[in-house]
């Protein structure tokens, strides 16, 4: 199972990021579990700087944009 979170103070493009990820997890019919983190204590702390992020696994893979939905299947994958 994958563990996904999202970073970020709960923006607009936080959620729509929270929103593609969960459509990417569904359509592979994967095993995840999503969280978020807000805390910019904890965000930063991860050496993210610009938000919102994407990390799998522990992994930072995306900072300060928000990926298609397609594109985050083909991370999820890779």
């Amino acid at each position: 199972m994958k563990n996904i979170e999202i970073l970020g103070s709960g923006c607009m493009k936080c959620d729509r990021l929270e929103k593609n990820t969960r459509k990417a997890v569904e359509e592979l019919g994967l095993g995840a579990e999503i969280s978020k983190v807000q805390d910019v204590g904890e965000i930063s702390s991860r050496g993210v700087v610009m938000t919102p992020a994407l990390v799998v696994d522990g992994k930072v893979l995306v900072t300060g944009k928000v990926p298609s939905s397609k594109k985050i299947k083909s991370m999820l994958q890779g």
